[in-house]
């Protein structure tokens, strides 16, 4: 275990999830870096291994690279863990691999949990099983939120996604808008005492949500059902004609249509600009 750095997946909630292969290299490495210590300390007190337990986040994730690199350098082991599953997974490190990698340092992964895979095998949607497309947590709002709603609702295959209890409603929301009926499972609190794992509609998950929702969440949309039938040419043009009666933008009015239609925004867009005459 020298001057090597180590991913190690730790328990979603179960700490009797922890590998013996990943508690030997948590309990033999110089130094790990978790994002919560707080929360990471129990895992390696459990283990014996808390003394050595330093914090890596979203914020100091460029200057403890370089601290790590010189761990590297002399010959030290660093195991990087999640808080719960698995590291650099919709979590900070990935720039630390990259680094490690581009300095010739032996990088090894210790595979254990993954809410990502965990959910898409409650899930059960067989159909798509081989398009699955991961997004982790999409943006709180503004463009890049309704970017990444469009890629969901227009993927054809899995989705899966991050969500905290705090913003699940309105995600819901959010997606009902655009597919109301696409299947859904939901898998909240995997491992722990209230584990919940629930597959609906995406509108039957949104009215769910109304109550109160408690712990992390991993959402599994199901493939579309069906190839949809390319609209009428008047159709989009009527679409097109509303939404410019109602004052929108040629840009906003194409988005809008082509992600409810799902059609090329590009493709819309011109036919926005031909009928609007430019």
């Amino acid at each position: 275990m020298t001057g090597a750095l180590y991913l190690v997946a730790t328990p979603l909630g179960n700490l009797a999830d922890l590998s013996p292969r990943a508690a030997e290299v948590l309990a033999g490495a110089d130094a790990a870096y978790a994002e919560d210590t707080r929360h990471s300390r129990i895992l390696l007190e459990h283990i014996g291994a808390g003394r050595r337990l330093h914090s890596l986040h979203e914020h100091n994730e460029k200057s403890r690279r370089e601290e790590i690199l010189a761990l590297l350098a002399a010959g030290k082991s660093v195991a990087l863990l999640s808080d719960a599953g698995t590291p650099a997974l919709s979590d900070p490190g990935a720039l630390l691999v990259a680094a490690a990698h581009a300095a010739g340092y032996r990088v090894s992964p210790i595979p254990g949990p993954s809410a990502l895979a965990a959910a898409v095998s409650v899930a059960g949607f067989a159909q798509g099983a081989d398009d699955v497309l991961f997004v982790g947590f999409i943006p709180v709002r503004g463009k890049s939120r309704r970017a990444a709603l469009e890629r969901i609702a227009a993927h054809r295959g899995q989705v899966v996604l991050y969500e905290g209890p705090h913003r699940l409603g309105s995600t819901l929301a959010d997606l009902a808008e655009l597919a109301p009926q696409r299947e859904v499972c939901l898998c909240r609190e995997l491992t722990k005492v209230h584990e919940e794992v629930r597959r609906c509609s995406v509108a039957e998950l949104r009215d769910w949500s109304a109550g109160e929702v408690r712990g992390e969440v991993t959402l599994v949309l199901g493939p579309l059902a069906h190839e949809p039938q390319a609209p009428e040419e008047a159709a989009v043009d009527a679409a097109l004609g509303r939404c410019l009666d109602a004052g929108m933008s040629k840009r906003d009015a194409a988005t809008a249509v082509a992600a409810v239609l799902q059609l090329s925004k590009r493709e819309v867009y011109g036919r926005c600009q031909r009928l609007s005459g430019r």
